[in-house]
């Protein structure tokens, strides 16, 4: 499911990182971060959306084996695959922002459309 970005994160620690930052995005809907991580986070997120659009115990049971939160998930699965019901994808958004000021990384928003 992810990309071959490594993150400068040993397997399981990016795997962590990732569904955490997932799962914070989904909840709020908006998150600021690095543009490799956006780049990272986007299939995982749309894939979420996904299950949730197809509504079964299988897909439930997926998401929540990844998702941190079951909150979160019942918030998928009810509010945001109603919304992208007509949609087909590119669930996402992703637009840059300009350097972080300590470290000179590059930064974007990612957000729900």
């Amino acid at each position: 499911m992810p990309g071959t970005r490594k993150l400068g994160k040993t397997t399981d620690q990016r795997r962590a990182m990732l569904r955490q930052q997932v799962t914070d995005f989904l909840d709020k809907g908006k998150m600021e971060t690095t543009v490799t991580r956006c780049k990272e986070i986007r299939p995982m997120a749309e894939k979420m959306i996904t299950l949730g659009k197809k509504g079964d115990l299988a897909a439930y049971r997926q998401a929540m084996a990844f998702i941190t939160r079951e909150d979160v998930v019942k918030k998928i699965f009810k509010e945001l695959a109603a919304n992208y019901s007509e949609r087909n994808g590119g669930y996402t958004r992703i637009t840059r922002t300009g350097v972080r000021r300590g470290d000179a990384a590059e930064t974007a928003v990612i957000e729900l459309v």
